[in-house]
């Protein structure tokens, strides 16, 4: 009986030390997961933001070797900044980025990977190509393909509008020429400046539309932050009846008025400000597992009509 309880004792005590040594072997192998992404400044990279830091919170518990250091930029120069912070002071393993703007964020970015860091690009591409290990985005050619399908459906041959642009990004880039190539020839537009994604730079953009050109029959503004400051400006002028706005991205207050038949947005068209949960995870999954995470990850961008917005609508969202 002595000899059993002392075999007994010195098995538990040789896996008590083989647990004590994989404690000490994931404490080895713990990494770091720098997310840089630009500040809640509109709707959208609000909703973004929440995802981001509920994704974090959720893998943490998950996987307790891998460290993530969130930062939020309001301007590219802030951005480069946190990005050579989180290289020089917490040494990370690999980068979640969406760039403020691509330019500015291109050479920051390919330092990180020249030293040897795993590199996952989101939304905004950069202004390189090949640069990172991974990409996520929504598919920024569809999103601006089934804007310009719908405007060609719905409009008359010689009707006239107006666009609002973005952020200069490769995505709006990417988003415009698929909207001009699907639009074609039969619908003209007017002008197209940048809003910025966001609601007041779109509202003074949209005035300046309204004093300019007596005639406008509909308004891409290519997101619905800008929607909404693009509507208050039509309001202000009294033309609300004049013509009829589409934006994109699926905020929760223009899918209720989709459902609601709201004659002046009638569709809207997809891009999930949850893809950075997409990203984070798929990163993740580099550090914990065999799976293979490079290349293209590409989330396709869907038609919201009143027949089908009552899928697309989530009113406890943050966006």
């Amino acid at each position: 009986m002595q000899r059993r309880n002392l075999m007994k004792a010195a098995a538990l005590a040789a896996t008590l030390g083989m647990v004590a040594s994989a404690g000490h072997a994931q404490d080895a192998e713990k990494k770091v997961i720098g997310v840089s992404i630009p500040s809640a400044t509109h709707g959208f990279m609000g909703g973004l933001n929440w995802h981001a830091q509920d994704t974090i919170a959720r893998l943490g518990k998950a996987y307790p070797n891998l460290e993530f250091v969130l930062a939020t930029a309001g301007d590219a120069a802030k951005q480069v900044n946190d990005i050579e912070d989180m290289m020089a002071t917490r040494n990370i393993d690999g980068l979640v980025v969406l760039p403020f703007e691509s330019e500015p964020l291109t050479a920051p970015v390919k330092a990180v990977k020249e030293a040897g860091k795993f590199v996952t690009v989101v939304d905004r591409g950069l202004s390189e190509e090949g640069i990172e290990d991974l990409y996520v985005a929504g598919d920024n050619t569809a999103f601006g393909r089934v804007a310009g399908d719908y405007f060609k459906t719905h409009l008359p041959a010689g009707s006239k509008i107006v666009v609002l642009r973005g952020i200069p990004t490769t995505l709006d880039n990417e988003r415009v020429e698929a909207f001009q190539k699907a639009l074609g020839s039969d619908v003209e537009i007017l002008d197209m400046q940048h809003g910025n994604w966001n609601r007041d730079d779109a509202f003074t953009v949209m005035q300046d539309y309204l004093s300019k050109y007596p005639k406008i029959d509909a308004v891409w503004a290519a997101d619905d932050d800008m929607a909404i400051g693009v509507m208050e400006a039509i309001a202000a002028a009294n033309r609300t009846d004049e013509m009829w706005v589409i934006g994109g991205a699926g905020m929760k207050e223009i899918v209720k008025r989709i459902m609601d038949g709201d004659k002046q947005l009638p569709v809207n068209v997809t891009y999930p400000p949850a893809l950075i949960s997409s990203a984070i995870e798929m990163t993740a999954l580099r550090f914990v597992s065999n799976a293979p995470v490079t290349g293209r990850f590409i989330i396709g961008s869907q038609l919201i009509t009143p027949e089908n917005a009552a899928q697309f609508y989530y009113p406890d969202s943050p966006f």
